[in-house]
This record gives C-alpha cells, structure tokens and sequence, in this order.
C-alpha cells in the first residue's frame, strides 16, 4: 500500500479570525439555545420548534420550492425537510402546490397563518435583536450589518472549498 504524502499543515489563524470564531460561537450558543427559543416562542404565541421555524422562515424569503430544493439550500438531508414540513402543514402554516414545471412534483408555499407566525417570529427577534443593540449608534449598527453581508457572501462562496485535514 503506498504511503500517503502529507499535506502541508494549515498556516495558524491570526488572533482576530480566533476570536471572531469565540464571537461567532457565543453567538450561535446564546442565540440556538432551546430555552431561548422556547421563550420567544412563547411570546409569539406559536408551538414551533427552532427546526421547523429555520424552514419556515427560509421558505418565506424565497419563491416556492420543491422539498429537496430546500433541503439543499438549507444544508440538510431530504428526510429532516419532510418531517418538519409534515408538522408545518398539520399547524397549517404551509401547503403543498403543483410543481408548473413537472405535474409530478410539488412545491411548498406559505399558507396566510405561516406568514403571520413569520411576521410574529420576526417581531419577537427583533426586539430582542433591537434590546441588545440599544446602545449602538447608527453608524456602528450599519457597518456591523454590513461586515455581516459580507462575512455571510464569502462563508457561502467558499462552502464547497475543501479544508486541509489536519495531521
């Protein structure tokens, strides 16, 4: 068997990308958190849980989509899409509408409810987004939203670029 070549090892993050990760990952504990959802979902008056409501909320900033559209633009497998999609259409937040491409098919669209608990999410996260950031001035919130766009753009651009394993 032929021995691997090894790679050369990855150059060491620079002290600001270590900590915008630390940043990033408090984010995402302090803001997935199921008791955080569990309260905003309490005070949007909705029984969703944080799956559903990731899909819910991505199906209502697109066109309607096939199911397996959107599990990959989610980053998920099929079967997660359709569990959550089955609980979505029983709250009567979606519906399943005639592909016009393929009558076979179909594609999942916002009912009037969906869109309200959409609207009703994002009001609640909002505030809460508005509370943290009250003593920001403008000008800080404008360039935070846009280091997001970006930093957002160039995470999707480079998704399918291969890590370098380590070794």
């Amino acid at each position: 068997m032929p021995t691997p070549i090894p790679t050369p090892a990855p150059p060491p993050a620079s002290p600001e990308v270590v900590e915008i990760e630390r940043a990033l990952d408090r984010i995402t504990y302090l803001t997935s958190r199921a008791r955080s959802h569990e309260r905003m979902m309490a005070i949007a008056g909705l029984p969703i849980d944080r799956a559903a409501v990731a899909i819910l909320r991505h199906i209502a900033e697109s066109e309607p989509m096939r199911p397996g559209v959107l599990a990959v633009r989610l980053s998920v497998e099929a079967s997660h899409v359709t569990r959550q999609l089955q609980q979505l259409e029983r709250l009567g937040y979606v519906i399943r509408i005639p592909d016009p491409d393929d009558r076979r098919a179909q594609r999942i669209q916002l009912t009037a409810s969906g869109q309200d608990a959409v609207d009703r999410i994002s009001v609640v996260s909002r505030q809460g987004m508005q509370m943290a950031l009250a003593d920001w001035s403008s000008e800080e919130l404008g360039q935070l939203a846009a280091l997001f766009h970006r930093l957002v753009d160039d995470f999707v651009n480079r998704a399918e670029q291969d890590v370098p394993p380590l070794v």
